[in-house]
């Protein structure tokens, strides 16, 4: 079998090359904010969000998960990829009726997702209809009547498919999954399933909490901080100013990543006089460039050096920890054991000496040590045992639990955590189900429903007819980009609740509705007055978001009171919930939230306290909710991802001008690309033995058990990165994904380890 990309369009690709920077942010992040703001929202508009974006009264921010301080904001609470998604929610570009009229899918098709995301929020809901190449206006209660009407047709509820992305609040996603389970089915995959699930499989089976187990303080008192599989630069750039403040307090930060990224190197505080003019604080102090898939063997090895030196007689493990809170250590280290020194080298690709420095930097100190990390990780096939050895470290130093020391995956999108603690998941535990059975009276349904892959395959087989996309851009976030076109060509009705134009909004249906939704910025004026909403950060900590400019269009509703519209046409009112009663008052929803969630008693004086609360997190207190009431060694043998002679293995990821998928301009500023997006970075001996030039035009084929996928036209361009890899940005390399190339357990796709071979394009 042979899949080629369908999106091979580049109209503003004109490649500008220039060496990567050394250091990230300062003014030239500062510059790049404000042209972005003003140039879409306007001086007075886009300044008035931006004094209100993440401020204990104003709203979160749409871009990354990584929590506020708790006791202070700053004036300026947000980083450049904060603006921008700023600068694009407040813009004052509008799509209506008449772009529709002017332009069709076909013609649009054509376009580039830059393009798309430049022109302008959504502004009333369209509808395609069968056989039609043009959107045009529908009401929205003729939308509403037009989604019931196909939901109820179906043969099965599972034939539904909810999706969520990070962005939904948690009293839409907690309405959201309500009504799907109502309506019968547990189909509700959602973003988390291609980013962190790996890491929620991993941590709630060796610490029972899938979640970070530290707070910003524990950031700031840590000894030791590893930032692996993750590029805080340009994927959350809030993060520096905490990394600089742990490094100011004596932290060793410990970067481990295939590629040289400047948001590890130094980080030049835009806030300071002194990030201004382009002094920057060092940030790493060891950089390991590891073999992309190596992470696992070179976290067994520090464990192996660490096993050495105790059995030489060193006191490194944490054995009253050990006895008191944990199982497994034995098998644990007769796995250590049996990991031989020659294999866990080759397979890191890093040298002893270098292991051993970081060995012996962790257990400086009082062995305060965090790790964090993000995709690097959770998108390789051994995802969930790579993650389980972080925490295998952890606890072998009883670096969990206590000050300075934790686990900390760090989220990608603003409320992913949130729609999970609200049920937005396709296997729910039987507690939650119980709750919904005794507070809304009806039987929820128990049996597991589809994650993101199972529903595209589901969907491509004919067995998902009808797709509702609560926020996100799924055709782009999902992997093998073909076979999910192909997926949702064959439903009959797609349904997208966005804000901005994008391109799963064009691969649709026979039938496909737009519903232009309310940003994060914008007031939320519900019939009983103005209604806030609450989000989830990485570090569990819930707080209101209070949108304050004046939406763009009289049309636009809230997510709640799409949902609510939706439901109330599909299940009407029923003895214990008033659909419409709930869209009204927002804390209507909170109060049935806090009847069935842990840990949101009293959630509507809670939500309304300045900085929010914390969840409860069992392992910071060094309770472990596991099944046996123990966090839990892993003694998973070492595997790492093996590929034929001349095929390299290639990482998808971001540029700094984008955010997940959405795609903000051409540039890539901190790795020295401008004007150009289908770039595929390769080491200078591979392309040597290739025989291509810098900038020559390739193509990409990945290979998955026999099959073949094309991508078509990257331009090579020489980096520093390690013999045998590669990597390419997202969505445009996500064509080269196999769709059921998958991790173990989690089932997240395998976007950081394919297996390409590259070839002078035809």
């Amino acid at each position: 079998m042979a899949t080629n990309d369908e999106t091979t369009f580049e109209s503003e690709d004109q490649l500008d090359l220039s060496p990567p920077k050394k250091w990230a942010t300062g003014l030239p992040a500062v510059g790049s904010s404000l042209q972005h703001v003003i140039g879409q929202a306007g001086l007075i508009r886009g300044t008035k969000a931006l004094l209100k974006v993440n401020q204990q009264r104003g709203f979160d921010c749409p871009s990354c998960a990584w929590p506020d301080p708790d006791d202070h904001r700053a004036k300026a609470e947000f980083c450049e990829n904060g603006a921008k998604a700023i600068a694009s929610e407040t813009t004052k570009r509008k799509i209506t009726a008449e772009f529709f009229q002017e332009h069709s899918l076909s013609d649009l098709l054509e376009q580039s997702d830059a393009w798309h995301e430049a022109q302008g929020r959504l502004c009333e809901p369209v509808i395609k209809r069968a056989g039609s190449d043009h959107y045009e206006p529908i009401s929205w209660e003729e939308s509403f009547t037009l989604i019931a009407k196909e939901l109820k047709a179906l043969d099965d509820p599972n034939e539904g498919i909810f999706y969520t992305s990070g962005r939904t609040s948690n009293e839409a996603a907690f309405l959201y999954q309500l009504m799907v389970r109502h309506f019968g089915t547990n189909n509700l995959p959602d973003c988390s399933n291609m980013c962190h699930e790996s890491s929620g499989a991993a941590m709630n089976a060796a610490v029972g909490i899938g979640k970070g187990t530290v707070s910003l303080d524990d950031i700031h008192a840590a000894d030791t901080i590893i930032s692996i599989g993750q590029n805080p630069g340009t994927n959350h750039p809030r993060m520096l100013s905490s990394l600089e403040q742990a490094v100011e307090n004596g932290a060793k930060i410990i970067a481990v990543n295939p590629l040289k990224e400047a948001g590890l190197l130094a980080f030049a505080h835009p806030q300071k006089v002194s990030g201004l003019l382009g002094k920057a604080t060092p940030l790493t102090s060891q950089y390991l460039q590891i073999k992309p898939n190596g992470d696992h063997a070179l976290l067994r090895a520090i464990a192996k050096t660490w096993k050495e030196w105790e059995d030489e007689g060193e006191s490194i493990f944490d054995h009253d920890f050990i006895q008191k809170h944990t199982a497994g250590i034995e098998d644990y280290l007769r796995a250590v054991e049996a990991s031989t020194w020659p294999q866990l080298l080759e397979d890191c690709g890093i040298l002893r000496e270098e292991i051993e420095t970081l060995a012996r930097t962790i257990l400086r100190g009082q062995k305060r040590l965090i790790t964090c990390w993000a995709m690097g990780l959770t998108q390789h096939k051994n995802a969930v045992v790579t993650i389980r050895e972080i925490c295998n470290l952890h606890l072998l130093i009883g670096a969990v639990g206590r000050e300075g020391a934790g686990l900390c995956p760090v989220r990608g999108h603003s409320n992913v955590q949130g729609d999970r603690t609200m049920g937005i998941y396709e296997k729910m535990p039987p507690p939650f189900h119980d709750k919904l059975d005794e507070v809304f009276e009806f039987k929820s349904p128990r049996a597991s429903g589809h994650d993101t892959v199972m529903a595209i395959q589901a969907m491509h087989r004919g067995d998902a007819k009808v797709f509702l996309g609560m926020g996100g851009n799924f055709l782009q976030a999902s992997p093998d980009t073909s076979f999910t076109a192909e997926a949702l060509r064959k439903c009959r009705l797609t349904c997208q609740v966005s804000t901005k134009l994008n391109r799963s909004h064009l691969i649709t249906g026979e039938t496909a509705l737009i519903l232009p939704c309310l940003g994060r910025s914008d007031v939320d004026l519900g019939t009983s007055g103005p209604q806030f909403i609450t989000c989830e950060n990485s570090m569990g900590i819930v707080q209101a978001s209070r949108g304050s400019l004046e939406p763009i269009s009289d049309q636009l509703k809230s997510e709640p009171a799409i949902i609510a519209g939706i439901a109330s046409a599909l299940i009407g009112d029923t003895p214990t919930i008033s659909w419409k009663k709930l869209a009204e008052n927002y804390d209507e929803i909170r109060s049935l939230i806090e009847k069935v969630i842990p840990g949101f008693d009293d959630f509507n004086s809670k939500a309304r306290q300045d900085g929010g609360f914390y969840l409860p997190n069992g392992a910071k207190k060094r309770t472990w909710k596991t099944q046996n009431a123990k966090a839990n060694f892993s003694p998973s043998p070492v595997e790492t991802l093996k590929v034929a002679k001349d095929h390299l293995i290639l990482q998808t990821l971001r540029s700094h001008d984008q955010y997940n998928t959405t795609v903000y301009g051409m540039d890539d500023r901190y790795r020295g690309i401008g004007h150009a997006r289908r770039i595929i970075f390769l080491n200078p001996q591979d392309m040597k033995a290739h025989g291509l030039k810098p900038t020559q035009s390739v193509d990409i084929t990945s290979h998955w058990k026999g099959d073949q996928r094309h991508a078509k036209n990257f331009q090579a361009i020489p980096y520093d990165i390690p013999q045998g890899s590669a990597a390419a940005y997202f969505p445009e390399a996500n064509a080269l994904v196999p769709v059921d190339s998958t991790a173990d357990t989690s089932n997240t796709p395998t976007s950081k380890g394919i297996e390409i071979s590259i070839s002078p394009a035809e």
